[in-house]
């Protein structure tokens, strides 16, 4: 199983919400996630992100790969 390390959108319409989550490859955007890793506010001036580093650094030694978003996020 190719584990990602991603977004998942929460919130509603103009309301935007991310949780960072690890999830197998292939589920979809809303599906279920292995952990919550995180999560991510655009809306909020500057930008709120909260994450759990020691879980996000785990899930990348065992193989996971982050998205590009997330890549981006983490090196903010």
């Amino acid at each position: 199983m190719a584990v990602k390390i991603k977004l998942t959108l929460l919130g509603r319409i103009s309301k935007p919400f991310y949780r960072i989550v690890a999830s197998d490859q292939k589920t979809k955007r809303t599906g279920k996630a292995l952990e919550n890793l995180g999560y991510y506010d655009p809306l909020t001036q500057p930008f709120t992100l909260k994450v759990n580093r020691e879980a996000v650094a785990k899930w990348i030694k065992n193989g996971a790969q982050m998205t590009e978003t997330v890549r981006k996020l983490l090196t903010t």
